[in-house]
């Protein structure tokens, strides 16, 4: 409320201005000093790519973030606007947001030249000062740039003045941080038109000597240039970019459980609408089945059936985890449980989440997806139960399957019968209640112990299974084991 209103009142103030540039790389300057994070929910990032983020702000450079999908780029791009003031002044009405002490345009220039120190002053924020346009085949110098306005023309003005232009995206982005989504899709003659923008930062339209001396942030996203045959960043244009900063998929598998947790939907007992409501049915998902997920979405990573140019993003793992909770709470209101973890068979319905999240490389028959998905799926419990268990430890569960006998599974089963079967089985049932005493589970074990039992007994069969121990016939929501 006590910001200046008028150019005298900001003259008074002491106000000086700073580039925009200098501006980001101050606030990083503070924020680095007091601890401050610099991105919010970026995770794994913090040795490798946020050190190469911090330095091109130090240098005042533009940047590019190349990576595949996924790799939270535009998130980290958005959240450059923290590294902004709060407010800064502009001219009032000014459409690139003049600088009342250094006036760009001619609109401005005229506004102080007959109004002086009256001349009326606005604020901005830093969310209007970043401006996003995601590249397409149609985008045109005159949606960046700027064009001749007719209309302004036709009411008498000089097709070569100024206050005739109509300013694209890059110039009313002035004085903050333009962005460029999937840049290689830009056309290279378009491509070719933000040369000057990038290094003499003036900008040109339709030949007319229209000089305007930008402040301006560029950043860019883009996959990597062999990314299929879109199109490609031409090489001047890659040369004028300060930095260019590679990104990547979680490292560990930690990490991107972390990742998953921070952004996956699985508290489904409230509703998150105003007017809706909650199902009741509180889902507690245990660390092993998080692991199950984030080692499938690894192994695509690494999959030759999946086409690693396109890459796998992390949004696989994060609506893997959403589908899983959902049958897992689908199956709570069918047996009528309040309290419920999800098991193995609830990973039956994962191929809706997972067909787009994965290009194939050959076969494009029906059915090819759910066939991979299957595959890696198996491998990942696998792998996690070959870490968790001596197989040899199951030796006298196989005789028991050898006497001829079955164990029926599903997403349509109550965690009771699951309980009356298990103790039918002594062997599986001191191999199950020793592992629900992980400490890990603890917490999840005071709540649902029948449930998390349950779950830990799907795991084990499947675990067998995978391991060539046991047989499994499998139908809709209904599972058997047998040797």
């Amino acid at each position: 409320m006590n910001q200046p209103r008028t150019l005298g009142e900001l003259k008074a103030s002491g106000y000086q201005s700073l580039g925009i540039k200098d501006e980001m790389r101050r606030n990083l300057i503070r924020k680095l000093k007091n601890g401050e994070p610099i991105f919010d929910g970026i995770l794994g990032y913090d040795e490798t790519v946020l050190p190469q983020v911090q330095n091109a702000i130090l240098s005042r450079h533009d940047m590019l973030f190349l990576g595949l999908r996924g790799q939270a780029k535009t998130r980290m791009l958005r959240q450059l606007v923290y590294l902004l003031d709060d407010a800064i002044p502009i001219v009032a009405g000014s459409e690139v947001n003049d600088d009342p002490l250094r006036p760009l345009s001619r609109y401005a220039k005229d506004l102080i030249a007959r109004h002086g120190d009256d001349t009326p002053i606005d604020w901005i924020g830093p969310q209007a000062r970043y401006h996003e346009k995601l590249a397409t085949p149609d985008v045109t110098i005159a949606d960046l740039i700027g064009e001749i306005d007719m209309i302004k023309h036709a009411e008498g003005r000089y097709l070569s003045s100024d206050l005739t232009m109509h300013f694209g995206l890059i110039p009313r982005s002035n004085r903050g941080i333009f962005c460029m989504n999937e840049l290689p899709d830009l056309s290279a003659k378009i491509q070719v038109g933000m040369f000057n923008v990038l290094e003499e930062r003036d900008i040109q339209i339709r030949g007319y000597p229209v000089r305007l001396d930008l402040d301006l942030c560029l950043v860019f996203s883009a996959n990597p240039e062999d990314y299929t045959n879109r199109g490609r960043i031409v090489t001047p244009l890659k040369d004028r970019i300060g930095s260019v900063i590679r990104t990547h998929y979680p490292l560990t598998r930690e990490i991107g459980i972390a990742i998953t947790d921070a952004n996956a939907w699985t508290d489904r007992a409230a509703s998150p609408l105003p007017l809706g409501e909650g199902s009741g049915v509180r889902v507690l998902v245990p660390a092993f089945m998080k692991e199950i997920l984030e080692e499938t979405a690894r192994l695509a990573r690494t999959s030759q059936a999946i086409n690693q140019q396109s890459g796998v993003s992390v949004r696989m793992a994060i609506a893997n985890m959403e589908n899983m909770v959902s049958n897992a709470e689908r199956r709570a209101l069918l047996v009528g449980e309040n309290l419920t973890v999800p098991r193995v068979s609830d990973l039956a319905y994962l191929a809706a989440s997972t067909r787009g999240k994965i290009e194939l490389t050959l076969s494009e028959d029906d059915g090819a997806e759910e066939k991979v998905l299957a595959k890696l799926l198996g491998e990942a419990i696998k792998n996690l139960f070959e870490a968790t268990f001596e197989i040899k430890q199951f030796r006298g569960l196989v005789e028991w399957f050898e006497g001829g006998k079955t164990i029926q599974t599903g997403d349509k089963l109550p965690a009771a019968e699951y309980l009356t079967k298990l103790n039918e089985i002594p062997i599986l049932r001191t191999a199950v209640m020793k592992y629900v005493e992980r400490p890990e589970l603890q917490a999840i074990r005071s709540q649902a112990e029948s449930a998390l039992i349950a779950s830990v007994m799907e795991f084990i069969l499947e675990g067998l299974h995978v391991e060539n121990k046991l047989n499994k016939s499998a139908r809709v929501g209904e599972t058997v084991y047998r040797r």
